[in-house]
């Protein structure tokens, strides 16, 4: 069952800026990634599912409801993280809090005072004297105090320390567990390898690609480095059939997808001094989609 369907939305606001035919779902209990550039159209589609804009084109949907037209009704048990948050700076974090709550009508508030002591949020700070971070918990604790069934966050981490962006993820997982249906832009691809069950990438308002992360895991890349004794060894090694990338004195770099025994097997033939790993990152996977580096 698709909770979150959009079919070829359109909004164009000129010079290729805005977004242009999209088409794509999220089905129920999914955690879906929306992976590009700063300016790639994440937000705009966002916010038309949020019905904050209308198209040009097309429609969507969130549980059968139209995001243009039932927006309100929509929105009394969605969760929403905006990508860019703007809260009342003379109140304080929780004053804030009880009146988001009061909005959507919320009577029990245990929820939130657990989100407040997950993310080590003291709330009794004046607004416009946070941090960026302390911020970005506030809205985390208004997007999901709710107990929504779907929840549609626009960069969720910008803001955070390490520490809490990984309390975050946690708790997108624990989410998923109870069966939320979630929609997730960003462009750390770290956390979207951890969460996230499809991802779509859009480029210049185009969607490029939708993939599937287990697929995309898999298709991943290793980079061995494999210091030898003597340079004869790594000049011999090179001649072994692998993909070499770099040849640099005792030193080989070969590139390997997937199973490895033949590589060692290959290695066992010769002494090694040292061998280091590095594992391609979901960027480095993605950047064909984009053109080349300095799209991205």
């Amino acid at each position: 069952m698709n909770v979150i369907e959009i079919k070829q939305l359109t909004k164009d606001y000129g010079n290729n800026k805005g977004v242009f035919d999209l088409n794509f779902s999220v089905k129920k209990g999914e955690i879906f990634g929306f992976l590009g550039p700063n300016g790639a159209g994440k937000t705009t589609t966002i916010r038309h599912l949020m019905g904050f804009i209308h198209p040009d084109k097309g429609e969507s949907f969130i549980n059968g409801l139209d995001c243009r037209k039932e927006a309100s009704t929509i929105q009394k048990t969605l969760g929403y993280l905006p990508g860019e948050i703007t809260l009342m700076d003379d109140m304080t974090g929780l004053m804030f809090i009880k009146f988001i709550a009061e909005m959507k009508g919320i009577k029990d508030f245990s929820l939130a005072t657990e989100l407040i002591s997950r993310f080590e949020l003291d709330p009794n700070g004046k607004i416009k004297k946070m941090s960026k971070g302390m911020k970005q918990k506030v809205g985390i604790v208004c997007a999901f105090m709710n107990d929504p069934e779907v929840i549609i966050l626009d960069e969720p981490t910008s803001g955070l320390d390490p520490l809490m962006q990984n309390k975050f993820l946690e708790l997108i997982l624990s989410e998923k567990k109870k069966g939320k249906t979630i929609l997730m832009s960003s462009h750390n691809f770290e956390e979207v390898e951890r969460t996230c069950d499809r991802t779509a990438i859009i480029k210049d308002g185009n969607l490029v690609a939708i993939e599937d992360m287990k697929t995309l895991t898999e298709s991943k890349t290793k980079s061995y480095v494999i210091t030898f004794l003597t340079k004869e060894m790594a000049e011999d090694f090179a001649k072994e059939g692998f993909q070499v990338i770099a040849i640099e004195e005792k030193k080989v770099t070969v590139s390997v997808k997937g199973n490895i025994n033949d590589l060692i097997a290959a290695i066992n033939k010769y002494k090694i001094k040292d061998l280091d790993v590095k594992t391609q990152s979901l960027e480095e996977l993605f950047m064909h989609y984009y053109g080349g580096e300095k799209n991205v």
